[in-house]
C-alpha cells in the first residue's frame, strides 16, 4: 500500500461516517415527537453529517488533485454558521407561536422567562 492509497481510504471512511451521521439525522427526524427535538435533531446531526462530507471532500482535492477548493472550506464555515442560527430561530418561532411541547416533556423553562419578558414590557 502507497501513502495515496492509504489517503484514499482515510477520506472514503470520513465521506462515509458523514453519511452514516446524515442517516441518523433522518432517523432522528422521523421519530423524535415534536418540533423542537426534530429541530434539535437536525441541526446538529445534520451539520456534523455535512461537515464530515465536506471535509472528506475538501481532503480529496487538497491531497489527491493537489488543488485547494476554497468554495469547499467556505461551505464548511457557513454550514456551521447558519446551522445552529436557523435551528434557534425555529425553535423559537415555534415556541413563541403556541406550539405544544411533546406529552412527554418533563418540564419547560422558558415559560418562565417568557412569561417574566411579556411582564416587563407591558
Amino acid at each position: 500500500m502507497n501513502a495515496i492509497t492509504i489517503i484514499e481510504l482515510g477520506i472514503a471512511i470520513i465521506i462515509l461516517i458523514g453519511t452514516i451521521v446524515g442517516f441518523f439525522s433522518v432517523i432522528g427526524f422521523l421519530r423524535l415527537p415534536d418540533v423542537y427535538n426534530r429541530a434539535h435533531a437536525l441541526s446538529k446531526s445534520a451539520a456534523l453529517g455535512v461537515l464530515f462530507v465536506l471535509v472528506g471532500t475538501f481532503l480529496f482535492f487538497l491531497f489527491i488533485e493537489g488543488y485547494f477548493s476554497i468554495k469547499l472550506f467556505l461551505g464548511i464555515f457557513f454550514v456551521f454558521l447558519t446551522s445552529p442560527v436557523s435551528s434557534h430561530i425555529i425553535c423559537r418561532t415555534a415556541y413563541r407561536s403556541n406550539v405544544p411541547l411533546a406529552e412527554i416533556s418533563v418540564r419547560d423553562d422558558l415559560k418562565e422567562a417568557i412569561f417574566v419578558d411579556k411582564e416587563i414590557n407591558n
